[in-house]
């Protein structure tokens, strides 16, 4: 009896170490893949801003009147 729970808790104690080894080089993914995800939302939001900036422009809300009207002219 005494055998059998000596062999549970080493068993337990290696399922445990290989467990934190895997957790902490998944850590270092997870941190890259954040960082990588951080930067591209930074980005986007910069490209987002400049589509904005262009679409609220009154040239290109006037531009764009005319070419709904050009399209109306060969409809």
């Amino acid at each position: 009896m005494t055998a059998i729970a000596i062999v549970a808790i080493v068993c337990w104690a290696i399922v445990e170490l290989v467990n934190g080894t895997r957790g902490k080089k998944q850590g270092k993914k997870d941190e890259q893949k954040n960082s990588d995800l951080q930067q591209q939302i930074v980005t986007l939001k910069e490209r987002i801003e400049t589509l904005e900036k262009i679409v609220t422009d009154e040239k290109y809300d006037l531009n764009r009147q005319f070419d709904d009207l050009k399209k109306e002219r060969v409809a």
